[in-house]
């Protein structure tokens, strides 16, 4: 008779050995996967297979002692589920999902192109381990095994697996210093995901929002705030604006203005508004957000602070008081704040966070004749939302059409430029042969389309009477491509026009200072840049950026991943810019501004 596992006897056939087994074969494809976008140095951390063994252990205990195999599938294929997300997320945001963001998991609603986007052939490899470890196990649970005590066994790995993991951590001081450690080093940011896994950054992000300021920390904060280069004031006399309309352009980089692809100008509009005098035209701004993207770009540009380390501002700290542009015109312009997107104030919880940086008003979603539903969100695209906008103004609905005036500031999303960049060809207006990639050629349209929106949008607003006294800026809310920028610059078609660089656009129409700066600079430098052309040089918080007017700002930027960009020739500089991150992170997460008042 042929022997097979008992599951009320501990000593069971060796067949259950599958399960431990798969599970860190499926923890180490993840860590393999994520790292062959970053570096695989986290594999030289005895962490990476510390956890690997002990998440493996405890995740197959009902399997292992019990031989429950239809309880392990079910914990496999949870398994495969969060790793996969975490990947997908990753291709985008480059981090792995945030605690705070699971409970957002509705949002995933509005972006189911996007979602589809960022799935990869290599993924299938979660599923299909699960279905093979769960086919030899009731192929081998049949046959004659020698018998072994699991539990003994099980302890053992456990027990190195426990040592590899904590005796590091131990020796540097504890799991949140360790972590702290390695996600500071310039190349090794991105490592704490596979190195302490995906459960790691959860217990990180639950632990690390119960911290209190220290005393330590606030003087950290002051001192570096105090070492700042001091506020740079564009000119002793400069025309007023007393209007300010903030146009952020979804994943409108740099490379694609002035660009002409196959005898096509990619951007015809916004190189007309360049080529202005009255125009101010800063191309190599580094994109410097991080999982919050499009929010996280409102909170740099409009508060001249730095994305949070772990997690979204907007969902963690959507109370805390922010000083911001908004409110600065407001005390000193007394303008009427207006947002407008088409998006739902739900999503990434930006109605609570518009108030807390001084909007008063929200025209999203409902507000607007949905006439024509495309792109990532099947939701009005960028021409019929600016039009509608257009009409708004018209009407006097978010600008009076009194005699004595109104001064605003409004606030525009745009969302037609959200990956994965799909336009109906009905409305393309550039085509591109089979030589350029597609997901380039797709791109472009995108953006073309984006500039028509604009186009026509700017030139309504010179009809209008405010135009002369309002100030435009057009900025793109962060880079688009994400991993597939190395396959775009490498390709033939893309060779050369495609940037490696994470840049973004400013474009200031109507701007008292016009030109171009053609130094590199960071986003966080455009809220002290926007300070001074709107002479709002007495608002309290200069934020932790530099003018990229300032003839002293050094031409360097560090982006999100830590890694210095542009004119690198001093590593104090550098190290400064680093540590803005540190301390914009300690500001938001202890709510700063409010303790300090």
């Amino acid at each position: 008779m042929t022997p097979t596992c008992n599951n009320t006897d501990y000593k069971c056939s060796a067949a259950r050995w599958v399960f431990p087994i798969a599970i860190f074969i499926t923890l180490i494809l993840f860590d393999v996967i994520w790292c062959s976008t970053t570096t695989f140095a986290p594999f030289s951390f005895t962490e990476l297979y510390g956890s690997a063994i002990v998440i493996a252990m405890l995740l197959s205990l009902p399997g292992l002692v019990r031989g429950m195999w239809k309880t392990e599938t079910v914990i496999m294929l949870l398994l495969d589920i969060l790793l996969v997300v975490n990947l997908m997320y990753s291709r985008s945001y480059y981090t792995s999902i945030p605690l705070s963001s699971y409970g957002l998991a509705a949002n995933l609603a509005d972006f189911t192109s996007s979602v589809t986007d960022s799935l990869r052939w290599i993924d299938i490899l979660f599923p299909v381990t699960t279905i093979a470890a769960i086919w030899l196990f009731l192929t081998l649970r049949h046959r004659v095994q020698s018998h072994a005590n699991n539990l003994r066994i099980a302890l053992i790995v456990s027990v190195v697996g426990l040592l590899l993991l904590f005796a590091p951590m131990a020796w540097r001081g504890g799991f949140i210093n360790s972590y702290n450690n390695l996600r500071q080093k310039a190349y090794l940011c991105s490592a704490t995901t596979p190195v302490y896994s995906v459960f790691g950054d959860l217990a990180f992000d639950y632990l690390s929002t119960s911290a209190t300021l220290s005393p330590e920390n606030r003087v950290y904060i002051e001192s570096w705030l105090d070492s700042r280069p001091q506020f740079h004031i564009p000119a002793d006399s400069l025309p007023s604006r007393d209007n300010m309309i903030l146009i952020l352009a979804e994943s409108l980089e740099s490379w694609v203005i002035g660009q002409t692809v196959e005898n096509q100008e990619i951007t015809p509009n916004l190189n007309r508004l360049i080529a202005d005098s009255t125009t101010l035209y800063i191309p190599r701004v580094v994109t410097q957000v991080k999982g919050g993207r499009s929010i996280d770009a409102q909170l740099i540009m409009l508060s001249g602070l730095l994305p949070i380390s772990s997690g979204t501002y907007s969902v963690s700290y959507p109370d805390n008081s922010y000083p911001t542009l908004l409110k600065a015109m407001k005390e000193v312009r007394n303008t009427r704040n207006t947002l407008l997107t088409i998006d739902k104030p739900s999503t990434w919880n930006q109605g609570v966070i518009a108030l807390s940086f001084g909007i008063d008003s929200i025209v999203d979603y409902g507000d607007f004749e949905q006439t024509e539903m495309f792109g990532t969100h099947k939701r009005l695209g960028d021409v019929p939302f600016l039009k509608q906008v257009a009409d708004k103004i018209t009407r006097g609905e978010i600008w009076s059409n009194r005699e004595d005036g109104e001064n605003v500031c409004l606030q525009i999303v745009t969302y037609s430029g959200h990956a994965p960049f799909i336009l109906p060809e009905k409305l393309r207006e550039v085509n591109f042969s089979a030589r350029i990639p597609q997901k380039m050629a797709d791109y472009m349209a995108t953006a073309r389309y984006t500039d028509k929106a604009i186009g026509q949008f700017i030139d309504y607003l010179r009809t209008l009477p405010q135009y002369d006294n309002t100030m435009i800026v057009i900025a793109g809310d962060h880079e688009g491509l994400a991993d597939h920028r190395t396959e775009l610059v490498n390709s033939p078609g893309g060779r050369g026009i495609v940037s490696p660089e994470w840049l973004t656009p400013v474009i200031v129409v109507n701007s008292p200072v016009g030109g171009r700066v053609d130094k590199t600079v960071g986003q966080i430098d455009i809220y002290p840049t926007l300070l001074g052309l709107l002479g709002l040089g007495d608002y309290e918080w200069k934020g932790l950026g530099q003018s990229a007017l300032d003839p002293s700002h050094p031409g360097v930027a560090v982006n999100s991943l830590l890694q210095p960009c542009g004119a690198v020739d001093s590593t104090a500089t550098v190290e400064r810019l680093k540590d803005a991150y540190n301390v914009s992170d300690l500001i938001i997460a202890h709510d700063y501004f409010r303790t300090r008042q």
